[in-house]
């Protein structure tokens, strides 16, 4: 993987952008007064976080409103090791927020406040220094194209820069539908496949970037097939507790079961797997041991509260394999 021009300034392992939120976190429902906790939360911030705590160079390059969340956005960002050195801020708009309200049992609800938002003026020209600097990898979701005209036209023209040095573009789906119907999304982002090498979706996304239903094993073949024809060089598959699937251009194929931990909080896990995949594309590991760090990195996920506050730093990456019980002393 080319990592692209330089100017003086190192590349990163991956840039990433979109909208990071401030985060209230109830353990019950907001109308009986739940007590809130406050963090933050965001697909794209996620995967840097991810990243940065197995040691690789993660930049996130997205706009914060000039107010008390979007610095505790950037500080917590960067007590994390993500760059922030290529993100800005906007006075005239505020930080997004969100709020995820637990109603009952593992049933999670989540609700926005995006629009008008900081993050929603994204434009180009707002990621020029970032993709001057360079990177082995761009790191895209289909969120960041949900949130506006602006948004959308900077995934565009970073996907066609980074196609266009070398660099690996990866696309996660990440299909909101609070956000988009299916249909818009999928207007949107399938001009985006000419410039993916890897494009990474759970089963039942896969319909939003081929039109095809994937729900059975057969018609999900068929889906991949057709987004391999579209030039995207990797399919990976994120079938939830029953594991994951990779496919490529060459005709390889791999599929990993899932890892069977107690399952406390499944938000986030998503972008855990992002994490992990991409950690393992850039240690050069083979597709089948990428699947594998993915799913780690999920496990760790979904057995911890919160989108990003359990993964694992390198030396952690094992734990799992500890006895249920088990005290590290």
């Amino acid at each position: 993987m080319s990592t692209g021009p330089h100017t003086g300034q190192a590349a990163a392992d991956v840039l990433t952008f979109g909208e990071t939120m401030l985060a209230a976190q109830l353990p019950g429902p907001l109308a009986v007064g739940a007590e809130a906790r406050t963090t933050i939360a965001g697909a794209e911030s996620n995967v840097a976080i991810g990243l940065a705590r197995l040691g690789h160079r993660a930049v996130w390059a997205g706009l914060v409103g000039d107010d008390e969340p979007g610095r505790l956005i950037l500080r917590t960002l960067r007590g994390e090791g993500v760059d922030t050195s290529h993100a800005g801020v906007r006075p005239e708009a505020p930080t997004g927020g969100m709020l995820r309200e637990r109603r009952v049992a593992d049933l999670v609800r989540v609700h926005y406040w995006r629009r008008h938002s900081a993050a929603s003026l994204l434009a180009p020209p707002d990621l020029a220094p970032a993709l001057r600097v360079g990177a082995r990898v761009l790191h895209l979701t289909g969120i960041t194209c949900a949130l506006g005209t602006g948004p959308l036209e900077a995934v565009r023209e970073a996907a066609a820069h980074a196609h266009a040095h070398g660099w690996t573009v990866v696309l996660d789906v990440n299909h909101r539908h609070r956000l988009w119907t299916g249909e818009e999304a999928g207007r949107a982002l399938l001009p985006l496949l000419e410039h993916v090498t890897v494009l990474i979706a759970s089963d039942d996304e896969l319909p939003v970037v081929t039109g095809a239903f994937a729900a059975r094993p057969r018609e999900e073949e068929a889906a991949v097939d057709a987004l391999l024809a579209a030039g995207v060089r990797e399919v990976v598959v994120k079938r939830g507790g029953e594991g994951a699937a990779f496919r490529d251009g060459d005709g390889s194929r791999h599929t990993v079961p899932a890892l069977r931990v107690p399952v406390r909080d499944t938000v986030g896990a998503g972008d855990a797997f992002c994490a992990g995949y991409l950690s393992g594309l850039l240690d050069g590991l083979p597709p089948e041991r990428r699947l594998d760090r993915a799913n780690t990195l999920g496990a760790f996920a979904v057995a911890s509260d919160g989108d990003w506050e359990g993964l694992p730093r390198r030396h952690e990456l094992g734990l799992l394999a500890a006895a249920p019980g088990t005290t590290i002393r």
